[in-house]
């Protein structure tokens, strides 16, 4: 399979930079493969994710499913002559979880010149499904 990313020679270091100073970094996002259409990262659940009953915040699996999305489209646009945003997400709360990990995994539903469409799957530490999501990323034109 053709890898889908802009650059080829771009490490999870580098990926994981993307996260500095944002509510990524703050919640434990952190990015932990890159294939060759696909992106995974994990985000632990703790006091920064869950809610008031001790299960992940389905904000906190929103945020992570729209940090793969968008942080992917940052991967596959030309950064010198173009810059992504969310447009929409939609998230199914399917598990709770109470302690681990979630993880996550992006995989382009579509891939146009102005629209990115993602579908992202989060599973807890057993491999069951926490949230199903979809990302619609828009790609701009730099000024």
């Amino acid at each position: 399979m053709k890898p889908i990313w802009h650059s080829l020679d771009i490490s999870l270091d580098q990926i994981n930079e993307y996260n500095t100073g944002t509510m990524g970094e703050h919640i434990g996002i952190e990015f932990t493969e890159i294939g060759p259409d696909y992106l995974r990262a994990i985000m632990p659940v703790d006091k920064r994710t869950t809610q008031p009953y001790g299960l992940l915040h389905g904000g906190a699996s929103a945020a992570l499913a729209e940090t793969l999305g968008s942080v992917a489209s940052a991967l596959i646009i030309d950064p010198a002559k173009q810059i992504c945003v969310g447009l929409e997400i939609n998230a199914n709360h399917i598990r709770g979880v109470k302690v681990g990990y979630v993880h996550g995994i992006a995989k382009p539903l579509h891939l146009g010149s102005s629209t990115h469409v993602w579908d992202i799957r989060i599973l807890d530490d057993d491999h069951k499904l926490v949230c199903a999501s979809r990302l619609t990323v828009a790609i701009l034109l730099k000024k």
